[in-house]
C-alpha cells in the first residue's frame, strides 16, 4: 500500500476524513479517484482542485481497472454496487484507519482524544495549541475548526492530533476506528452510552476504550476524566490489571482532590471561562464547565508535548472555536438570538443549555431549546427519560419528528409523544411536537419576545431551520 504513484479509489470520497486523506494522498504522488452518493460543496471543489476525478454515485463500472488499493469508507455497507465489485473481482481492499495508520501515523508521536462528548472540541484546541506554538502538527478532526478552516491536514510536523472515534471502522472490521491511530497520548474526556445501533451495552464500550489503551506505549501517557465514573472504570479502577496491560503512566484531570490535575477556582469572564489548573492560571474563550475540562485536557497533553504555559495561554486566548458547538447565528428584527449546536446526547444538550443560560439568557428572558431526533442513538428508545430530564432545563421545547424512523425498528423507536408529555408534566414546560422546521417555526414566531434566546440541538441540517427562525 505504500508505492508512489500506485492507484487509490475511495468509495464515500466527500466525507470530511475521507476526503482530506485523499487530498494528502494525492499530494503524495498517488493517483486518486473516488466516488460519493452525494458531490458537496466545499469538499467536491477541493478535491477537484487537487486534480481528483469525483464520480456522483455508486456503480460497479467507477472502479477504475488500474486501481491498485480500494479504500472504503465506513458509510458503506454490503450491497453498496462498488463494494460488490471489489469483493467479486478480489481486490485489494482497506479502511480509512487502517490507512492512514499505514502512510501517516507510523513513527509519528499520535495524540488520540477520545469520550462520549468533547472530542471535536478538545482535539482542535490541542491542534492549535501545538500550531501556535510553531509545531505544525497534522490533525484529523471531525469537524470544522476556525482556526485552521479544515477538518485534516498532514505536514512534516512530528505531532498528529486525531478524534479517537469509538464508532466501528468500516463493514469489514467491526473494532473502533480509534484502535488503529497508535497512541502515544491517550486523552479519555468522559465515557456514557451511546451508538446503540453498534454498542449493546455500556461495558462493551467500556471493553473498546480497554483494548485501546493498550496500545499506548510506556514512554506515552494516558489522561483521564477523574470525575467520570465510566472512564475510571474502563482505566484506574483496574489499575492491577491495566498496569499489565497499559504499562504506560495514567494521570487523572478533574475537579476531585484526589485528581493528579486538579481544577479549581472556575469562573465565568466576559470573554469566557477562567480556572486554574493545579494552582497555574488559564482562560478558555468558551462558556461551560465542560469547555473548562475540554481545555484542561488539551493543556495536559500540550505541556506532555512540550510547551510551557506561557504558550499554551497564548494559544488558548486565540482559539475561535468550532463550527455549530455555541455558534452564535444571529439575531432577529425582534431581537431573538439564534444559536445553532451540534448536540445530541442528553448530556451534551443539558450541559450546552446551561453553559448558554450564563452567557446569553438576560433576566426576564427565555431559553427555547429546539430538537431533532436524528442520531442513530436518540432514534431509540434508549434515552427516553433521559432527553425529557435535559430538554427540560430550557424554559421552552420544540421536537421534530424522529428523522428516517424507517431505519429504526417500530418496537426500538423514541416516543416522541410521551418525550412531550413528561416535559409538560413532569418538568412544567412548554413542549410541543410538529412534523418540519417550517411548522416549529409557525408556532414559535408568536411566542418569542425580545431577547429571548432559541438553541437549536442537531447532527444534520434540520431543514434550513436557522434560516427559518432568522426570518421570523
Amino acid at each position: 500500500m505504500s508505492a508512489s504513484g500506485q492507484h487509490y479509489h475511495f468509495i464515500g470520497i466527500c466525507g470530511t476524513a475521507m476526503g482530506a486523506v485523499a487530498a494528502a494522498m494525492k499530494d503524495r504522488g498517488f493517483s486518486i479517484t473516488g466516488s460519493d452518493a452525494g458531490v458537496y460543496e466545499p469538499m467536491a471543489s477541493f478535491l477537484r482542485g487537487k486534480g481528483i476525478q469525483i464520480i456522483e454515485g455508486f456503480r460497479a463500472e467507477n472502479i477504475p481497472a488500474a486501481a491498485g488499493v480500494i479504500v472504503i469508507g465506513n458509510a458503506i455497507s454490503r450491497g453498496n454496487p462498488e463494494c460488490e465489485e471489489v469483493l467479486n473481482r478480489r481486490l485489494l481492499y482497506t479502511s480509512l484507519p487502517e490507512l492512514l495508520k499505514h502512510q501517516f501515523l507510523h513513527g509519528r508521536r499520535n495524540y488520540v482524544v477520545t469520550g462520549t462528548h468533547g472530542k471535536t472540541t478538545t482535539t482542535s484546541l490541542l491542534a492549535w495549541l501545538l500550531e501556535s506554538a510553531g509545531r505544525n502538527p497534522s490533525f484529523m478532526i471531525g469537524g470544522l475548526t476556525r482556526n485552521f478552516g479544515q477538518g485534516g491536514r498532514f505536514t512534516p510536523g512530528e505531532f498528529t492530533v486525531l478524534e479517537g472515534d469509538e464508532y466501528d471502522t468500516a463493514f469489514f472490521d467491526k473494532r473502533s476506528k480509534f484502535v488503529h491511530y497508535l497512541p502515544e497520548v491517550v486523552i479519555v474526556n468522559n465515557l456514557e452510552y451511546d451508538h446503540a445501533d453498534i454498542f449493546p451495552d455500556l461495558q462493551s464500550i467500556q471493553l473498546s476504550f480497554n483494548r485501546m489503551l493498550r496500545l499506548v506505549p510506556q514512554n506515552g501517557l494516558v489522561l483521564v476524566n477523574g470525575d467520570d465514573g465510566q472512564a475510571l472504570a474502563a482505566t484506574r479502577e483496574n489499575r492491577a490489571a491495566m498496569m499489565t496491560a497499559c504499562p504506560a503512566p495514567l494521570q487523572t484531570v478533574g475537579l476531585g482532590e484526589g485528581c493528579d490535575h486538579r481544577l479549581t477556582d472556575l469562573a465565568l469572564d466576559g470573554v469566557g471561562m477562567r480556572f486554574r489548573l493545579n494552582g497555574a492560571p488559564f482562560a478558555v474563550p468558551m462558556d461551560g464547565e465542560i469547555n473548562v475540562r475540554n481545555a484542561a485536557m488539551a493543556v495536559c497533553a500540550a505541556r506532555f508535548a512540550g510547551l510551557v504555559d506561557d504558550e499554551i495561554r497564548t494559544g488558548l486566548a486565540s482559539f475561535l472555536g468550532v463550527a455549530r458547538r455555541q455558534t452564535v447565528r444571529g439575531t432577529t428584527a425582534g431581537g431573538v438570538t439564534v444559536i445553532d449546536d451540534f448536540g445530541h446526547h442528553p448530556t451534551a444538550i443539558r450541559e450546552t443549555t446551561e453553559a448558554l443560560r450564563h452567557r446569553h439568557v438576560k433576566p426576564g428572558a427565555r431559553l427555547w431549546a429546539l430538537f431533532e431526533p436524528r442520531s442513530n442513538t436518540t432514534k431509540r428508545r434508549v434515552f427516553q427519560h433521559e432527553l425529557a430530564v435535559a430538554l427540560a432545563t430550557a424554559d421552552g421545547v420544540f421536537l421534530a419528528e424522529i428523522f428516517e424512523p424507517h431505519k429504526v425498528p417500530e418496537g426500538d423507536r423514541l416516543d416522541v409523544a410521551e418525550l412531550v408529555e413528561e416535559v409538560r408534566t413532569t418538568h412544567g414546560r412548554i413542549c410541543f411536537v410538529e412534523p418540519d422546521a417550517q411548522a416549529i417555526v409557525a408556532r414559535l414566531a408568536p411566542l418569542v419576545r425580545r431577547d429571548d434566546v432559541v438553541v437549536v440541538f442537531s447532527n444534520g441540517g434540520f431543514g434550513g431551520i436557522h434560516e427559518k427562525l432568522l426570518a421570523m
